[in-house]
């Protein structure tokens, strides 16, 4: 039995459908491509596409922020997002139950523990934060199609469940579009270990026996990483990674697999070694704090001039983050596991070495994290002097620029990975909708920075990686409201 917080539930699928024009519009390219398209494959994209779309039109959920005031006060950093979705994925290693705490509450934990639910896993909420998953009874081998084009996320159950059963079938997996997202890291790993991948509209991966090899990834991808961590540690032998990730996430993703029984060395390396054991167990495990959402919260105190404590923030984690925001004049204080953001930050761009325009940019771990790209480009336009904000991972990612400049902002979009940003720019309030995750809540410090009231839709896309994201804002005085009722 599943037990969901009521947000959760009556989210299954997308019920809004567009208007009749609309609707002939959005299906002459799946007509189209269903034509010349045997397999079907970009045929479902397409049909995912108008459901996206459609579904934005009926949702009428929103966020109505009066900005232009300080916050002040205390906020708990909640649970790592990118932590809790493949430890979620990594219960299906073991039969026993496993504990896990410091889960934030948010969509894209929602529907991971839906698919577990699905599968025939026993999920139980025990507590704020807390859940229990035992997955002895899941025999079914394939994912749920209409939850896993819902997140993207749900890639990392093909790990495990090879681990598990040596079969999984995968519709190909949704979340943000921030640009070309390639999955071809993972299945060249899972390939070394000994699995063959069939694409027929869907991912059918299967394995008679996996075994260890040193491998090298062809790119530090996290949830390749991660995919191979859960498919190897119950393989023959030993395998080693190399090119591994080593983010905060998947430190924590190591240390719980560790908890259950796996032999990982090298954790926080970018070589893990994993010796193969037989079977996994049950065991408690809490997630680390979210540092993109400490990072959005420290540019959210800068930008309104607000002073704030945020608590379990996990300091260690923020040393590159200090290094970038420090070059646009904002600093903080670690106090244990706390840090303190004090109010009146300077907010002036630091130059460079001979007066030179500095650069922020976003790199693998233990470099600035991409996430937080969007997030100090707002804080950038609320800065004296000028700086360059060069995003290389995702070639989308910055096309949100374009509603700062509405906004007010001096912005020069040099090309999809680069903006020279000029400030400080007094931001106007303005209509906005929500591309992803990490600029949707880019918008939110905006506006809170912006004179008069701002609108954000499509907050869903906010909501899936921030944790009651509004009644935290208004505790610590933000002048936000959330109206309206999603439907997807």
């Amino acid at each position: 039995m599943v037990t969901y917080p009521a947000a959760c539930r009556g989210r299954e699928s997308p019920t809004a459908t567009p208007g009749p024009g609309l609707a002939l519009v959005l299906r002459i390219p799946f007509i189209v491509l269903r034509y010349f398209d045997g397999k079907g494959f970009f045929c479902r994209i397409t049909a995912l596409t108008a459901g996206i779309v459609a579904c934005s039109l009926k949702n009428m959920s929103r966020y109505i922020i009066e900005g232009g005031f300080p916050i002040r006060g205390h906020v708990r950093a909640s649970g790592n997002k990118n932590a809790a979705l493949p430890c979620i994925a990594a219960t299906l290693l073991t039969d026993e139950a496993v504990i896990l705490t410091n889960i934030p509450d948010i969509e894209d934990v929602h529907v991971m523990l839906k698919i577990l639910s699905d599968l025939g896993a026993r999920v139980e909420r025990l507590g704020t934060n807390e859940w229990e998953i035992c997955c002895a009874s899941v025999n079914d081998t394939e994912i749920p199609e209409e939850s896993a084009t819902r997140v993207r996320a749900s890639i990392l159950f093909a790990g495990p469940m090879l681990g598990r059963s040596g079969k999984v079938t995968l519709a190909p997996p949704g979340g943000d579009v921030i640009g070309r997202r390639r999955l071809d890291t993972h299945f060249l790993a899972l390939k070394g270990l000994g699995a063959s991948v069939e694409m027929n509209g869907r991912y059918v991966i299967t394995a008679n026996k996996l075994v260890g090899l040193d491998l090298f990834l062809d790119e530090a991808s996290v949830t390749a990483t991660e995919n191979t961590l859960m498919a190897s540690v119950k393989a023959e032998g030993e395998t080693i990674i190399r090119n591994a990730a080593s983010e905060p996430h998947v430190q924590d993703l190591c240390r719980l697999l560790n908890a259950m029984g796996a032999r990982i060395e090298g954790i926080g390396s970018n070589i893990l070694r994993v010796r193969g054991v037989p079977a996994l167990g049950g065991c408690k495990f809490r997630i680390g704090a979210d540092f993109m959402e400490v990072g959005s919260f420290i540019g959210l105190a800068a930008v309104t001039g607000g002073e704030l404590t945020i608590e379990d923030a996990d300091p260690e984690h923020l040393r590159m983050c200090r290094i970038a925001f420090g070059k646009l004049g904002i600093s903080w204080k670690a106090q244990g596991r706390n840090i303190f953001i004090s109010a009146g930050q300077e907010m002036k761009v630091v130059q460079d070495m001979g007066g030179m325009i500095p650069q922020i940019d976003d790199a693998p771990w233990p470099g600035f994290p991409p996430d937080l790209t969007s997030i100090i480009t707002v804080v950038a336009t609320q800065a004296v002097g000028t700086v360059l904000i060069h995003e290389k991972m995702f070639e989308s990612r910055m096309f949100f620029v374009d509603k700062l400049i509405a906004m007010g902002a001096g912005i020069i979009l040099c090309d999809p990975h680069r903006a020279v940003v000029s400030g400080p720019r007094r931001l106007r309030a303005a209509e906005l909708t929500s591309p992803d995750v990490r600029a949707g809540m880019a918008m939110v410090i905006a506006a809170m920075a912006a004179q008069g009231t701002s609108v954000i839709r499509n907050i869903y896309q906010i909501e899936r990686g921030y944790e009651n994201l509004t009644e935290r804002l208004q505790s610590l005085g933000g002048r936000i409201e959330r109206v309206g009722d999603d439907e997807c």
